[in-house]
């Protein structure tokens, strides 16, 4: 009971901490700003299945097949943005990671679409098998299913 009542306070200590910290929720998307929109857009809803929550003339906002995270991309230059976010991308030190159930699916699926493998299919002492693509902005893309190392 002792042991019951010990874990009961400190669980209630940590909701209080956190509740006195204002901590606010945060959701984060990456943003890329290119000149290749229309080729971004094909390349992952056809290729990755991704889905498109919103776009305009300048502007792409794409989501996972679950939902569960966004990527937009952006024109360069626009009039319509600040200077921070007028200078393009250019293609190098970005990786996106995907997280998947069943990487060899995903793999053959990608194969049969004849997008050009970067890293073949293969697994990791850490326990990760993984391959990678590349996006037509040039950002490189880990697809991996994570396991126990073995």
């Amino acid at each position: 009971m002792k042991q019951l009542i010990f874990f009961a306070l400190i669980n209630l200590s940590s909701i209080f901490y956190c509740q006195s910290q204002n901590q606010q929720a945060m959701k984060m998307n990456a943003g890329i700003i290119t000149d290749k929109i229309q080729e971004t857009k094909e390349f992952y809803t056809k290729n990755l299945g991704f889905g498109i929550s919103f776009e305009n003339e300048f502007y792409l906002l794409l989501h996972t097949p679950n939902n569960s995270a966004q990527l937009s991309f952006l024109l360069p230059n626009h009039p319509t943005q600040q200077p921070l976010f007028q200078p393009s991308f250019q293609g190098k030190g970005m990786y996106l990671t995907i997280e998947v159930d069943d990487v060899d699916a995903i793999y053959a699926e990608i194969k049969s679409k004849q997008i050009p493998i970067k890293i073949d299919i293969r697994d990791e002492p850490w326990g990760d098998r993984h391959f990678a693509i590349q996006d037509p902005n040039g950002i490189g893309i880990d697809i991996v299913t994570y396991s126990a190392p073995q």
